[in-house]
C-alpha cells in the first residue's frame, strides 16, 4: 500500500476484521462442489467532519455484490437506514441532548432489533429505524443508519444509562455529543432551545467541483419573483426518475 496513510489504512483494516471475528459475522466452510463464491474487496473512505478535516480512516470489506445472482446467491437483501426527513423532524422536537454512536460491524441488524426489544424500545411504525423509550415524562429516540446510532432525548441521565446499557450488549464507539450526521452538521444553542442544519460544507465542495466557488453569491439558487405551481412538475415516469436522481443541492 503506497498511500501516505498506509498506516492508517491498515490500523483501519484490522478494526474491521477483528470486529467481524468479534461478532462472528461469517462461519468459515468448505464451499459446495461446482459452487464459485461471491469474491471480496476492501473499500477505503476518508469520513470528513463538520469542518470539512478528516476525521476517521473507514475501511470496509464488501462483498462483490455485482456478482451476486437473485435466487442463487441470496433471497432479499436489506440495509438499515432511518429517512433523512424522520431524522430532521426529531432533531426539531427534540433539540436538546444529541449523542453519536458507532457500531463495529454492519452484519447486526437482525441481532439488534431483538436486543433493542428487550430494552423497552418500540420501533416506529412509519420509519423502522427509528426506536422510542418512554419513562415517565422522559423520551429518548434511537435512529439507525446501517452502522451509526443517533441517541436523542430529553433526559440526560436516561440517555447516559441507555450509552451504557448498549455497551453491555455491542461492540461500540462513543463519538460524542453529536455534531455532524449524514453530512449534515448540526449546530445551535442549548440554552435557548435552538437547533439547525446546515450543509454548507457539502455545498462548498460542489461549488469547487465545478469551479464556482468564487461566483457572486445569491439568496437563491432561482430567478426572483419567480412562482412555481404543480403544473410545472414532472408528469411523467421518466421525468420524475431523472429528477428523482439529482441531489437538489447540485441544483
Amino acid at each position: 500500500m503506497s498511500d501516505i496513510d498506509s498506516d492508517k489504512w491498515l490500523e483501519a483494516m484490522k478494526s474491521e476484521m477483528d470486529s467481524m471475528g468479534s461478532n462472528q459475522v461469517w462461519t468459515l466452510v468448505d464451499p459446495p462442489k461446482g459452487v464459485r463464491p461471491v469474491g471480496c474487496k476492501w473499500v477505503y473512505k476518508r469520513k470528513l467532519g463538520a469542518d470539512g478535516e478528516v476525521t476517521t480512516f473507514k475501511a470496509k470489506l464488501m462483498a462483490k455484490g455485482y456478482t451476486q445472482r437473485p435466487g442463487v446467491d441470496f433471497e432479499e437483501n436489506y440495509s438499515p437506514v432511518a429517512m433523512a426527513k424522520s431524522i430532521r423532524r426529531l432533531l426539531a422536537i427534540v433539540a436538546w441532548s444529541i449523542y453519536g454512536l458507532k457500531q463495529a460491524s454492519r452484519s447486526w441488524n437482525t441481532r439488534f432489533d431483538k436486543v433493542i426489544w428487550g430494552y423497552d424500545f418500540i420501533k416506529n411504525d412509519y420509519d423502522p429505524c427509528i426506536y422510542k423509550k418512554i419513562s415517565g415524562s422522559s423520551v429518548v429516540y434511537l435512529v439507525l443508519y446501517v452502522d451509526d446510532i443517533l441517541l436523542i432525548g430529553n433526559d440526560v441521565k436516561m440517555l447516559g444509562d441507555i450509552k451504557a446499557w448498549l455497551y453491555t450488549q455491542f461492540s461500540m464507539k462513543d463519538m460524542g455529543e453529536a455534531s455532524y450526521i449524514l453530512g449534515i452538521k448540526i449546530y445551535g444553542d442549548r440554552s435557548r432551545r435552538m437547533l439547525g442544519l446546515t450543509q454548507s460544507s457539502y455545498i462548498e465542495k460542489v461549488l469547487k467541483r465545478f469551479k464556482m466557488e468564487h461566483s457572486k453569491r445569491g439568496l437563491l439558487p432561482m430567478r426572483h419573483g419567480i412562482k412555481l405551481s404543480k403544473k410545472q412538475s414532472k408528469k411523467t415516469d421518466e421525468e420524475l426518475k431523472r429528477m428523482s436522481s439529482i441531489p437538489y443541492a447540485q441544483l
